[in-house]
């Protein structure tokens, strides 16, 4: 069994999602949970969305700030935000979801959702199945499950309890060695981090050198760097279905105009 390799940050951000999790899991028990889930809106189809024939889809990210960057931009509304993605033609949403670390919210994710007729993806560290009923409770469409922050064991676990959850799930990976380990988990969308985990530094050669190692029935999804049309055509160029687009929007005067012209300069 492969075991999980970590950075200090990450690291860090597991432990505080750890300690989160016990604590609301015994306010908020598993079974109370699910029950919340049966009663959450039916589920919107994320990977499905993501692969368009016609052009690269987009997953347009409501993200306040980073440990990495800081604060990105913190006044502006999630629903403001989504509807501005929808009408700039993005394919899904993405929402970052923790608060010590990103400054999100399980409300942002509501609130994103109910905006628009996207589905979405809750954007967080995932390392419990109790999160993965707490995601489905609050409308996700998706969640994200990090590679490196999990072991096989663990990974294949989650996997399990999204399908029995019916959300789809972004499998993020940084290096061969995770694409392998995703692939062989089973999973159907796979997310290349162009971040170093180490150095913290953002490069498009990772997604570039992985894209073509990704077989065609699996729904490949290029995350971070990402802030032109240019870089959406080389992308498409090596086999990506989609990508994830969250700091460069959020940091621009009008996210939604800024996706809008990135759409614009990625068609052919």
């Amino acid at each position: 069994m492969r075991a999980r390799v970590t950075t200090g940050v990450l690291d860090a951000i597991l432990a505080r999602t750890r300690a989160r999790v016990e604590r609301e899991r015994s306010l908020h028990p598993l079974q109370t949970v699910r029950a919340e889930a049966g009663r959450a809106p039916a589920v919107r189809p994320f990977g499905a969305a993501l692969a368009r024939p016609d052009r690269i889809g987009v997953i347009a990210e409501h993200k306040r700030r980073s440990p990495s960057r800081g604060a990105i931009r913190e006044d502006l509304a999630p629903a403001a935000v989504a509807r501005a993605y929808a009408a700039a033609g993005a394919a899904a949403l993405s929402v970052l979801t923790d608060e010590p670390f990103f400054g999100g919210s399980l409300e942002h994710l509501r609130e994103a959702r109910s905006a628009t007729a996207l589905p979405a993806l809750r954007k967080d560290f995932v390392v419990d199945p109790w999160q993965v009923w707490e995601s489905r409770a609050a409308g996700a469409d998706a969640v994200l499950l990090i590679v490196a922050a999990l072991a096989d064991a663990g990974l294949e676990m989650l996997l399990a309890a999204a399908r029995e959850a019916s959300l789809d799930v972004l499998v993020e990976v940084h290096d061969r060695l995770e694409l392998d380990r995703a692939l062989g988990a089973g999973a159907a969308i796979v997310g290349v981090n162009n971040r170093d985990l180490r150095s913290m530094e953002v490069t498009l050669e990772a997604s570039l050198a992985l894209g073509p190692a990704i077989p065609d029935d699996v729904v490949a999804v290029a995350e971070s760097g990402i802030r032109t049309g240019s870089d959406l055509r080389r992308l498409r160029g090596v086999g990506f279905d989609a990508v994830l687009v969250g700091e460069h929007l959020m940091a621009a005067p009008d996210p939604g105009r800024a996706l809008e012209e990135m759409i614009a300069e990625a068609a052919p």
